[in-house]
């Protein structure tokens, strides 16, 4: 059986760079047999955060909020395509994010990371890193970073130039990473119950 992973996109600008990172990551897991799927919170379109999914009374949850969480909690592992915004994390992917809690546990996270200048988004996956174990989620060891990203990855996905090559050779650790992760998660899970 393939692993279910859910490839989470974060930006509301209209002219959006990283968008070519997660159909990057989404067509690579894709060919190597996984059943992945992009959320992007754009088009999930989920309220600035009043409320917890855990919070409505069943059956009350907007829509979008309660097929998110099912699909979150039907999911094997999860890749946050991270972009850094003034060397923080973006809004859009931490509103959407902060809707759920247990929805998130026991399984493994990963983190590709991106910006338009040289740093690469990385200040955003350090912080990433620390919010999504707090979350529940064991955060893989194997990362992404890119930028420029305009200089990676063409307007289709496709990488381009050193940068490109660079990104193309390192995501088959970051997938084999994430995959031994999500095996390994799901056959404790069906082992016995997580602690709590």
């Amino acid at each position: 059986m393939s692993d279910r992973i859910l490839v989470f996109y974060g930006s509301y600008r209209p002219s959006r760079m990283g968008i070519r990172l997660a159909n990057f990551i989404l067509g690579g897991l894709v060919a190597r047999g996984a059943d992945a799927e992009l959320i992007d919170a754009r088009q999930v379109g989920l309220p600035m955060l009043e409320r917890m999914y855990k919070e409505f009374a069943p059956g009350e949850a907007p829509a979008a909020m309660g097929e998110l969480a099912r699909k979150i909690k039907a999911a094997d592992a999860f890749v946050f395509v991270a972009g850094e915004y003034n060397w923080g994390v973006q809004p859009g992917l931490k509103n959407l994010t902060d809707h759920f809690l247990e929805e998130w546990f026991w399984r493994p996270a990963a983190i590709a990371s991106y910006c338009a200048g040289r740093l690469s988004g990385a200040q955003s996956g350090m912080i990433w890193h620390g919010t999504l174990s707090e979350m529940g989620m064991v955060v893989i060891s194997s990362t992404l970073a890119v930028g420029p990203i305009g200089e990676t990855l063409d307007a289709d996905g496709r990488p381009f130039g050193a940068a490109g090559a660079a990104l193309a050779r390192g995501f088959p650790r970051f997938a084999d990473d994430l995959a031994w992760w999500a095996k390994a998660a799901k056959a404790q899970r069906a082992r016995c119950a997580p602690p709590y």
